[in-house]
C-alpha cells in the first residue's frame, strides 16, 4: 500500500535486520562488577575513640597551663604593708564625722542661729546677715574669704553674688541650710556643725539620695568637677557648738 506521496510504508528486510541487531546490542547483559569497582576504594570510618581523643584531651586540660591576667585594680595594693598614719588618720576622721538630718539633735545655740540664718536668707536682704556674722574684724567675725579675713563679709558676699542685690548668694545659703549637716571634731577645740553634710564626706561614696541633695545646690557638671577635684568645693557653713557663725565660704 502506498501513501499519497507514493512511498511504501512497509519496512524493508534490511531495515528489520538492522533494528534486530541494535536491539540485541542494547539488551546484552553486562558483566557483573563489584560495588567497590564502581565507586573506588571505600574510606574506613575512624573509630570513635580515636576521633574524640583530641577533643577530650582539650576539655580535660588543666586551666593552669594558661596564666590568668592580673586584675586591673589591685584592691590589696598599699594595704597591710604600711604602718603609717595615713590610713589611721583617715579612719579616725571617718569616725569623728557624724551625719545628722534632724536639727533637733543639735545643741540649742546651733539650732537658734540656724533658724536666724534661714530667716535672713529667705528675706532677700543681704544686710540682715550682718548682725549674725559678728562684723567688726577679729577672730569672732564670720570668715567669707580666705584672702582677706578682715574684709567686711557682707561686702564680700555682695561681690561674690551673680546679681547686684546679693539674691543669688542668699539663695545658695538657704539651700545649704536646708540639707543635713555633719558634726565634726566632737570633744576637740575644732568641734563644729557643718552644712551641707557632704562637705565632710568622700564625694565618690555618695549614695543616690545624697547625690540628689548635692544637686539641689550644684549642677551635674559641678559634681563631675568635684569628682576630678577630689572633694566638695562649693559653699559651706560652719557653726560652733556655742552658736557662733564661724564661716560661710567656698573651697575645700
Amino acid at each position: 500500500m502506498r501513501t499519497a506521496l507514493g512511498n511504501d510504508r512497509r519496512p524493508s528486510v534490511a531495515s528489520l535486520l538492522t533494528a534486530t541487531m541494535l536491539a540485541g546490542a542494547v539488551f546484552l547483559p553486562l558483566p557483573a562488577s563489584a560495588f567497590s569497582q564502581l565507586n573506588g576504594p571505600v574510606l574506613q570510618k575512624p573509630a570513635p575513640a580515636a576521633r574524640e581523643k583530641p577533643v577530650q584531651q582539650a576539655l580535660e586540660a588543666p586551666s593552669k597551663t594558661i596564666p590568668m591576667p592580673d586584675p586591673l585594680v589591685n584592691d590589696k595594693a598599699g594595704q597591710g604593708s604600711s604602718s603609717g598614719s595615713g590610713a589611721d588618720s583617715s579612719a579616725a576622721n571617718a569616725k569623728s564625722v557624724e551625719v545628722i538630718y534632724d536639727i533637733n539633735k543639735a545643741p540649742e545655740p546651733v539650732r537658734k542661729l540656724r533658724e536666724m540664718i534661714v530667716e535672713a536668707a529667705a528675706s532677700g536682704d543681704l544686710e540682715r546677715l550682718r548682725p549674725l556674722m559678728n562684723v567688726g574684724g577679729g577672730l569672732k567675725q564670720t570668715q567669707v574669704t580666705a584672702d582677706d579675713p578682715g574684709e567686711d563679709p557682707i561686702k564680700s558676699l555682695h561681690d561674690l553674688s551673680g546679681d547686684a542685690d546679693g539674691i543669688e548668694v542668699l539663695s545658695i545659703l538657704l539651700d545649704i541650710m536646708s540639707t543635713g549637716f555633719a558634726h565634726v571634731g566632737a570633744g576637740t577645740p575644732d568641734e563644729m556643725y557643718v552644712w551641707p553634710y557632704f562637705a565632710e564626706k568622700d564625694i565618690k561614696t555618695l549614695t543616690a539620695p545624697e547625690k540628689v541633695d548635692l544637686m539641689r545646690i550644684v549642677t551635674a557638671g559641678d559634681y563631675s568637677d568635684m569628682l576630678e577635684f577630689g572633694g566638695y568645693n562649693f559653699y559651706r557653713v560652719g557653726i560652733t557648738p556655742d552658736g557662733k557663725w564661724k564661716f560661710f565660704s567656698a573651697g575645700e
